[in-house]
């Protein structure tokens, strides 16, 4: 039975945390082979610690981006970022890189011939999942949680605000009553800053974007609100700890309120439906609860390396379907072709759109003009009411 007042936590973490300039300079080497060749194979990992930073993984794509090329997108992002420190600077920091060509035996796996479709780049199962708890259809620890510390960053790259560094991490707490958020109880914010700042200073700064992003009347007691509760986090970014691709999975999805299937975004081209399928589940949920067939709806995809149609297709509404669910899973795999190259061409996938989608979460954004988050556009509305 579930409950009828519980208190929810999620946490995000800004485009200077660590693991997360890890997924940015992974997804800006996709981007970049996918600017030459659409139909480029990329997986590429990064590991960055001080001044150091190493790239590994097979490709398969224009020749002329070589190891040279990898370490000048790598100083880019890094610059893009924000990092010029003693410990981390985008000009001094050292760079490998051990990337090659694809394995054959992945490849011949995963491409199409005369006599077979293409398939999956892998084995496994994906999470898609949406909530009309926000506009955004998405879980709204998350959503708070991803919007303070990129508002922070959008006032820091503007120069509005001096003094925060680019490593920063949040973490809200939301009250439920009957399914709902209806009130903060904490609010958690750590972020590196000037050397000269105390943290009453840092705690001034950052209490205004608290202020600015929750509904009125939701703020918590000053004293449930923490801003860099250690005292002090100057030394931050990988000269602070060493990060890794793909290692914020939750903070890159749903913030816990549903499940994950286990495997990373970043540093994975989309013909990798550990990304695209979980690109596909979720456009596929939030269609389904923006028509209003459902107030929240869970969808898991399974595929087989090689293999181009899904092995199953599983829909959850928590019993909020205002529809019969099992017609509702039947048409939810019929109304878009979900094979991966299905997947690709519908959401428009081969182009380099995935620099944007490395910080600040892969799913409740604005789709662009330029062709990111396609998957977060709720054109199947009409055609799912029209189903029912």
């Amino acid at each position: 039975m579930a409950l009828d007042k519980y208190l929810f936590t999620s946490e995000s973490v800004s485009e200077g945390h660590p693991d997360k300039v890890a997924d940015r300079i992974s997804d800006s080497i996709i981007d970049a082979f996918l600017e030459r060749d659409p139909f480029a194979r990329v997986a590429v990992e990064t590991m960055v610690t001080t001044n150091f930073v190493a790239l590994a993984g097979e490709v398969r794509g224009p020749e002329d981006l070589d190891h040279e090329k990898f370490k000048e997108i790598t100083r880019q992002a890094i610059k893009e970022i924000g990092y010029e420190q003693r410990g981390f600077h985008w000009r001094d920091c050292e760079i490998t890189s051990q990337i090659h060509s694809q394995s054959e035996d992945i490849a011949q796996g995963v491409d199409s011939a005369e006599d077979k479709e293409e398939g999956a780049g892998d084995q496994g199962i994906m999470f898609g999942y949406a909530t009309n708890e926000t506009p955004e259809l998405m879980p709204a620890p998350i959503m708070y949680a991803h919007t303070v510390l990129r508002r922070m960053a959008e006032d820091r790259h503007s120069g509005k605000v001096k003094g925060f560094g680019p490593d920063s991490k949040s973490q809200i707490t939301l009250a439920y009553e009957n399914g709902k958020p209806v009130r903060a109880t904490s609010l958690v914010v750590s972020t590196q800053h000037d050397a000269k700042l105390s943290q009453a200073d840092v705690r001034e700064m950052v209490m205004p974007y608290f202020e600015e992003i929750l509904p009125e009347g939701w703020m918590p007691s000053a004293d449930e609100i923490y801003v860099n509760p250690t005292g002090r986090f100057v030394i931050g970014g990988p000269d602070g700890d060493a990060g890794l691709t793909g290692r914020k999975i939750i903070v890159d999805t749903y913030g816990g309120a549903a499940p994950h299937g286990g495997g990373a975004f970043s540093g994975k081209d989309p013909t990798k439906v550990d990304r695209s399928a979980a690109y596909a589940s979720r456009y596929l949920a939030k269609n389904i609860v923006a028509a209003g067939l459902a107030d929240k709806c869970t969808i898991q995809l399974s595929y087989a390396i090689g293999v181009s149609k899904p092995l199953s297709v599983y829909i959850d509404t928590a019993g909020t379907a205002q529809v019969d669910e099992v017609k509702l899973a039947k048409i939810a795999a019929e109304i878009m072709d979900l094979s991966p190259r299905g997947i690709r061409e519908h959401l428009k996938l081969n182009n380099a759109i995935y620099k944007e989608t490395s910080a600040y979460g892969h799913f409740g954004r604005k789709p662009t003009e330029q062709g990111h988050f396609t998957w977060e556009k709720t054109d199947l509305v009409d055609e799912l009411k029209r189903q029912f």
